[in-house]
């Protein structure tokens, strides 16, 4: 598990990796992101269902997953509300209307860019170079109790770390979930004692 000063040093490590990213993704769709402040939280695989009902609400949801290797391995999962396409679309430079393939491939490059941007800056922060899998559609326009569990990934408990993104005047919004499973907390740990060590 981690100490109480190694979580402060995480949840501050993704407070200033979530700022850039928000910059970073603000300028490339040229609109103002609303943060949520990173929520670092230890749950059970059993317990996964209710934090995502928790931080979801009500309506219908798409996820991404996209695995990441640095120091520390763990998988992203983008949760996108019920969106208007067609929105996300003219944000991202597409020019046709979108028919269901397109659409999955619009979901599966915004998560390319916000994983990618986030995880990118907390990697640069502890010094590690970090790697991406492709992203993969977990589910598509479903009601939020469908996304229970989390399939393929072995772990009992593991370490959450959560954060929204909110687009100012348009209705996209996606919360993203870190997880990373209780094999890997050791080598977090790792990571962080040299990071408290260097202040």
């Amino acid at each position: 598990m981690l100490t109480a000063d190694q979580q402060d040093a995480l949840r501050e490590l993704a407070n200033v990796g979530m700022g850039r990213a928000g910059a970073m993704i603000a300028k490339i769709l040229d609109r103002f992101v609303r943060l949520s402040i990173p929520k670092v939280s230890i749950v059970e695989r059993a317990e996964v269902g209710n934090n995502i009902a928790q931080l979801m609400g009500d309506g219908s949801v798409s996820a991404v997953r996209q695995a990441f290797h640095s120091r520390v391995r763990g998988e992203a999962i983008c949760i996108y509300r019920g969106q208007r396409y067609d929105d996300l679309a003219e944000m991202m430079g597409y020019d046709e209307a979108l028919d269901e393939a397109a659409q999955v491939e619009l979901l599966l490059d915004m998560t390319g860019v916000l994983v990618g941007a986030c995880m990118g800056s907390i990697a640069r922060q502890l010094e590690s170079k970090i790697g991406f899998s492709p992203p993969s559609l977990v589910a598509r326009d479903v009601p939020i109790s469908a996304l229970t569990r989390l399939e393929g990934i072995p772990w009992d408990w593991a370490l959450l770390l959560e954060v929204s993104f909110e687009l100012e005047e348009r209705t996209f919004a996606c919360h993203i979930l870190m997880v990373i499973p209780d094999t890997e907390i050791h080598a977090l740990s790792e990571a962080l004692t040299r990071v408290l060590e260097g202040l």
